[in-house]
């Protein structure tokens, strides 16, 4: 009985370390992070403000006309965490462009993870998560601006409009299925909104990206 208890014991107490290592925190969204983030402009800086509510930080994104990017160049172990987690919100969409163009080619909340695959950043490979204005859940298509990045929706306006949503990716599926590499980690992640193209306005959230093993 004693033997038992013990091993219970000993599971209820390594078990949520164990439940830890399994969850990678990619942005914490916090103004000290905030400062440390790689930005990638594209056109004029994208507004990122931190606000709070009962489910921790948030990261929210306004663009009109502007495009850029907070990245982070982090190894994320594919064999060990493949599950990218996003819970996300768009308040103002862009219904009405065309995504697969190069004059639509903005998204109100998007979520880049890239493999590096050669000595420059043009020769990288990139899985553009996207929240979608005009597209269903699950479609996918190269972007028009680079055969090596692929934009996935995982998230629509059209059923999720101004309401917080929680999704989930199998990174290394994806990668095998969209790029046909096998990979074994992933070398950085970042967020973006942007209206470059279309000049409309964008408003989002983004709060507790993360990857997971399952």
């Amino acid at each position: 009985m004693f033997k038992k208890f013990f091993l219970i014991l000993t599971f209820l107490i390594i078990y949520p370390i164990l439940s830890y290592a399994e969850k990678i925190i990619v942005f914490e969204f916090t103004e000290e992070e905030k400062k440390i983030l790689k930005v990638r402009k594209v056109k004029k800086k994208t507004t990122y403000t931190i606000g709070s509510n009962d489910n921790g930080n948030f990261l929210k994104a306004e663009a009109k006309g502007k495009a850029s990017g907070l990245g982070i160049e982090k190894k994320i172990n594919l064999l060990k965490t493949p599950f990218l987690n996003i819970t996300w919100k768009v308040e103002k969409d862009l219904s009405g462009i065309n995504e697969q163009s190069k004059k639509g080619h903005d998204y109100a909340a998007r979520v880049f993870v890239v493999k590096k695959t050669g000595a420059t950043a043009l020769s990288n490979r990139a899985i553009n998560y996207v929240f979608s204005s005009n597209n269903p859940v699950d479609k996918y298509w190269r972007s028009p601006y680079t055969k090596k990045s692929i934009d996935y929706v995982l998230s629509t306006t059209k059923d999720n409009f101004n309401e917080w949503v929680s999704v989930k990716a199998n990174v290394k599926e994806d990668f095998k299925k969209l790029h046909n590499l096998d990979l074994k980690e992933i070398d950085g992640i970042a967020i973006m909104t942007d209206t470059d193209n279309s000049k409309k306005l964008a408003i989002a959230y983004y709060q507790n990206i993360y990857f997971s093993s399952e």
